[in-house]
């Protein structure tokens, strides 16, 4: 499984456990961040209709902060 997200002005590809970097992101190391799920696929089921992914949470944990981007 995993989700198109945006986050920081772009789009990711992000699954559990993943690390990703992302820019424009106004957190701080250790805390958590939400982000908006624009796709979601789960083996051969794509699930795109923004009702449905509304209610979609994808979260992570800020690791580290660099100058203009954050590790999520």
């Amino acid at each position: 499984m995993y989700a198109i997200v945006k986050a920081g002005g772009r789009q990711e590809k992000v699954a559990v456990g993943d690390t990703v970097f992302v820019d424009r992101i106004d957190a701080a190391a250790g805390s958590t961040v939400s982000f908006p799920a624009l796709l979601v696929v789960d083996g051969a089921a794509v699930t795109s209709d923004p009702k449905i992914l509304s209610g979609v949470k994808v979260t992570g944990e800020v690791v580290e902060e660099e100058i203009g981007r954050a590790h999520v």
